[in-house]
């Protein structure tokens, strides 16, 4: 028995996604039941209720997806339980997404999501410094990462285009690159979502 139907999670994803396709809805009910299942025993995300990991996980990461753009490829940079690269790439299987994330459990369960979804999504399971110097992406994506400042400067070399930043304060960006307005969360008093274009 799912923990959530899926007409619950479109109802509660509609702020950030209106009319949210059946099969996506499908495919976020069998991730959070995953996410759940996994969070229980190994630490993946502090928010422990279902209808506010489809709000704060889910719904944030498809609020993201919506304001891409053209993107051929995209890293998510410090993936975690795969936000917001996985439901970018459920929402846009046509992109070519790789999940960077150093720690272990947490790489193993995106592999799992991965697998049981049957997605594309490649799974970098090392820290992105460590990537060869040629591998490039046309966005990245940056979310709740440990040291923004620090990550920023490891991704601007790999991103062609553009980042994403889902953020509750807008970071110092290399010169190279131009923040956009500030777009608000829906239903948050202070995240923002942040694109910055190369120059």
């Amino acid at each position: 028995m799912p923990t959530l139907t899926d007409p619950q999670i479109a109802t509660l994803l509609r702020p950030y996604l209106e009319d949210a396709p059946a099969t996506l809805c499908a495919h976020l009910s069998t991730y959070l039941d995953l996410l759940l299942k996994w969070n229980a025993r190994t630490n993946l995300t502090a928010i422990r209720d279902p209808e506010e990991i489809v709000r704060r996980h889910f719904g944030e990461s498809l609020f993201a997806a919506r304001h891409l753009g053209d993107c051929p490829t995209l890293l998510d940079f410090g993936s975690g339980a795969g936000f917001p690269g996985l439901p970018i790439q459920l929402l846009h299987p046509q992109i070519a997404v790789t999940l960077a994330e150093s720690q272990n459990k947490k790489a193993t369960f995106l592999r799992e999501v991965v697998r049981t979804l049957s997605l594309p999504t490649q799974i970098w399971p090392n820290r992105v410094e460590s990537m060869p110097e040629s591998t490039q992406f046309h966005t990245i994506t940056l979310r709740a990462v440990d040291n923004m400042a620090e990550a920023i400067e490891s991704a601007a070399p790999r991103a062609t285009h553009q980042l994403l930043l889902l953020t509750s304060v807008p970071p110092a960006l290399p010169p190279t690159f131009a923040p956009q307005t500030p777009i608000p969360m829906p239903n948050s008093t202070n995240t923002i979502l942040l694109t910055a274009n190369r120059t």
